[in-house]
């Protein structure tokens, strides 16, 4: 008879991984507009008059409204209250509005509009108090342009928050029980990839044509934003395919409860977690908004010459190719346990397509192109890291090794990279093997710090806890891109070229970043040994959906 027993869309592995991948592209989509004016931050100031404060401000604006109107908080409540696919086509929904705001506020269409008369003339907000007006969302003589694009960033920025949480409790609907950790993870490494995919190609569709155009870049990232939002509207079809199968309901997270509060932050290792967090995630995110400039105004690029094979448009999409190869390749690499042959021959081709892939950023000399390595040893060694925390353990040492590491690239940047001015091999070099290093330190924390939340705060409250973690750390990721962008404005001259700043005390402060979670990681394992919380131990036996839904969102 159990021939007869009925089949639903969750027990075929096609129809799982198709749930996943219409979820996994949809965050794709969206983590590439959320850094598509990083790579052109030069630009943006030499078409748009955009200064670093400016800059800072607008792309802190993402977090505004989770922060400071508890729109995070609101996300969960809506997920609780209306299911997983409602929410994901409103996230997405929300997204590709904000976007298509964002791009209106940098396109031609903009200039010289009543509505660019009323921004320059409204919104300057001062209080006349430094620090403050430091970090508003809107201050004295912003360019108008950026005000907009600030307002559809913030709303930009709930939808994203939305969709994350979103996309995670799907993926555990879809695949509670079976392949839950190779799902979470090949969603993050996807996503991940999104920040490569932008510092390639914002630039391109930046200069195609060799006229440049900075709503180029945006009016891509917004085509990518409504592909997320059809993923999602198809997402919600195959969801409620499952459910009228399964005659279930659909499944919810817990919602946040006021009560809770009060024994979460009577709780040590919540306070732990959470400055970790804060103080890791906003040294790493902020300074993927600056670090294209950062290496414009501290490498050597030789451009190319005219017409040539280096300098044409052919070569972005060939060097693309070479980049998905490499994460390809060593993403799977991971999941081949049997066949040493292939698993090793795996490995071996992403080296290789590896140095290609290094090579042609120096030949092409595009500070962009060498940045985009950063995910890529990410992509490659976070399931490894994974599988060591659940299966050995060490998720403490791990957090400490990881703000180590965090703390020697953030000063190698600093004091190491200017000394190879003038030297393109040289600081070339440099630069590759600092963004290596930062991407693995990017996959240690996050990989031991998330799965440990369930180890260190009450199961009854976990839920609320992950909310509250992740206010906390939007906190950051909306003041430090703030801060980065006063401290280079306070820091340089007036009327320094955009390729010419001297990010020394910004690298600084995000270093410092670094040694306050390193000295926390320091409290935490002696708080671990003395009241043997298990961050040492092997993370094997706890749920899958908490420490699914931990790591998804980062």
């Amino acid at each position: 008879m159990a021939d007869t027993v009925k089949k639903t869309l969750r027990d075929s592995a096609a129809m799982r991984w198709t749930a996943l991948l219409l979820l996994a592209l949809a965050m794709f989509c969206a983590y590439i507009f959320m850094d598509i004016l990083s790579p052109i931050k030069d630009l943006m100031e030499s078409t748009r008059g955009w200064d670093s404060k400016a800059f800072g401000t607008m792309q802190g604006s993402e977090v505004f409204l989770n922060v400071f109107v508890f729109f995070l908080i609101f996300a969960g409540i809506i997920l609780d209250k209306m299911g997983v696919r409602f929410t994901a086509v409103l996230s997405g929904a929300v997204m590709f509005i904000g976007g298509l705001i964002k791009w209106y506020a940098v396109s031609d269409a903009f200039i010289g509009t009543g509505l660019e008369t009323w921004f320059t003339n409204n919104l300057n907000w001062h209080t006349g108090v430094g620090f403050i007006d430091d970090v508003l969302p809107f201050y004295q003589n912003m360019p108008a342009s950026a005000k907009v694009a600030a307002i559809g960033f913030m709303i930009f920025g709930c939808g994203c928050e939305m969709a994350g949480i979103t996309v995670s409790r799907g993926i555990v609907k879809w695949f509670k029980g079976r392949e839950t950790a190779l799902a979470m993870g090949s969603e993050m490494a996807l996503a991940r990839l999104g920040v490569a995919t932008c510092m390639i190609f914002s630039p391109y569709f930046a200069k195609f044509g060799g006229s440049i155009d900075v709503s180029r870049s945006v009016a891509f990232g917004v085509v990518l934003l409504c592909i997320g939002l059809i993923m999602f509207i198809t997402y919600f079809f195959m969801d409620r395919k499952l459910d009228s199968q399964t005659g279930e309901a659909e499944e919810k997270d817990d919602p946040f409860k006021v009560k809770d509060i009060g024994t979460i932050l009577a709780s040590l290792g919540f306070w732990l977690v959470a400055l970790l967090c804060v103080l890791y995630y906003s040294a790493i995110f902020p300074f993927q908004k600056y670090a294209v400039n950062m290496l414009q105004c501290n490498l050597t690029l030789t451009e190319p010459a005219a017409g040539s094979f280096w300098a044409g448009e052919a070569v972005t999409i060939v060097q693309y190719v070479i980049m998905l190869v490499v994460a390809g390749c060593s993403f799977a690499s991971n999941f081949i346990k049997e066949n040493k042959f292939l698993k090793y021959g795996l490995m071996a081709v992403a080296v290789v397509a590896l140095v290609v892939y290094c090579f042609m950023g120096f030949k092409r000399g595009t500070a962009e192109t060498i940045f985009a390595v950063f995910p890529l040893l990410a992509v490659a060694i976070t399931p490894i890291l994974g599988s060591y925390v659940d299966h050995k353990g060490k998720a403490a040492s791990m957090l400490l090794i990881g703000s180590i590491l965090l703390v020697i690239c953030h000063l190698t940047f600093a004091f190491i990279l200017p000394l190879f001015k003038g030297s393109a091999v040289g600081g070339t070099v440099v630069a590759y093997v600092t963004i290596l290093v930062l991407g693995a330190s990017f996959s240690l924390v996050p990989a031991a710090l998330w799965p440990s939340v369930p180890k260190l705060v009450d199961s009854k409250v976990i839920g609320s806890a992950y909310a509250l973690i992740f206010w906390i750390q939007n906190i950051g990721l909306w003041l430090f891109p703030i801060l980065i962008g006063n401290v280079l404005t306070k820091t340089n001259a007036p009327g320094t070229p955009p390729d010419q700043l001297n990010y020394t005390w910004a690298l600084v402060m995000l270093a410092c970043l670094g040694v306050a979670a390193m000295l926390i990681g320091l409290y935490l394992k002696v708080v671990d040994k003395k009241k043997h919380l298990g961050l040492e131990e092997p993370n094997i036996q706890a749920p899958a959906e908490e420490i699914a839904e931990g790591n998804l969102e980062h």
